[in-house]
């Protein structure tokens, strides 16, 4: 059963948050799934995805699917499911329908489908890059609004505090870690329950390829992909990402991270 897609522009009412992308994801399009896992994280995603999905489940859409990674792989594995990407990146999107995926290019606080039709939405390594005030409740709204009842909305949740994983890059961090990141599982809880939304599953999946060095940790931090979790006290960024980067093997990856996706069913 194909998705009911109506034609809308990505722009948003001023009025709704809009994320604030933190890379040109056009720019990184190609590069981006080698320095992030590439396939199997991807494959690890995928199966905890089709873990929380309703077997019944005819109609998928992938908020944020990026280049499609993962997103072609639940499509293969779930034949009878049909399976429509959403990003606001063109190139992202050129590189997920390269891989036979379709994309619609939207934004999240605006999806271009109606109102409960579809029986399953999955946000996988979304939520924690919205920093807009607000955008975190308003993606998960919108989820909310374009699912039919019983119908379930599947999410990564704390995925930052992913790679808290007893490490020294982890004891120089401590200090300055917010208490309340955008997709701590409790915020997103509530903001599903808002939505109509109660918790009926979660699974935990294996971050292949992504243990954290120090030197791309420093990197990351003065780059603010950090900034949701990550606010220096008593010092800069330059100043914390020099203390990382003094670290022992700046080079070397620590352990890997383990993902946890949470499923919401619509009420």
């Amino acid at each position: 059963m194909p998705i009911p897609v109506r034609q809308v522009s990505a722009s948003v009412p001023v009025s709704v948050p809009v994320p604030r992308p933190l890379l040109d994801y056009d720019a990184e399009a190609e590069a981006y799934d080698a320095t992030r896992g590439g396939v199997p994280r991807a494959e690890a995603a995928c199966a905890a995805v089709l873990g929380l999905l309703p077997p019944a489940a005819a109609t998928l859409l992938d908020l944020g699917c990026g280049t499609g990674i993962v997103t072609t792989r639940i499509a293969a594995a779930r034949p009878g499911l049909c399976v429509l990407g959403v990003d606001t990146s063109q190139g992202m999107a050129a590189m997920a329908r390269s891989r036979g995926v379709p994309v619609v290019l939207a934004s999240g606080t605006r999806l271009p489908v109606r109102p409960g039709t579809l029986d399953a939405v999955s946000a996988v390594w979304l939520l924690h890059l919205l920093r807009t005030p607000g955008a975190v409740a308003a993606v998960i709204a919108e989820a909310g609004r374009v699912l039919r009842p019983g119908g379930v909305f599947v999410t990564t949740v704390d995925k930052d505090a992913a790679h808290d994983v007893g490490s020294d890059i982890d004891a120089v961090l401590a200090p300055h870690l917010t208490p309340t990141p955008a997709d701590s599982a409790p915020v997103v809880a509530a903001h599903a329950a808002a939505a109509g939304l109660r918790p009926v599953g979660e699974a935990l999946f294996t971050g292949h390829g992504q243990g954290r060095t120090p030197r791309r940790s420093a990197a990351a931090l003065l780059a603010g992909q950090y900034a949701s979790r990550v606010r220096p006290r008593g010092t800069t960024p330059r100043g914390l990402a020099d203390q990382l980067e003094l670290l022992p093997r700046p080079d070397t990856p620590r352990a890997e991270p383990t993902y946890r996706l949470r499923a919401f069913v619509r009420s």
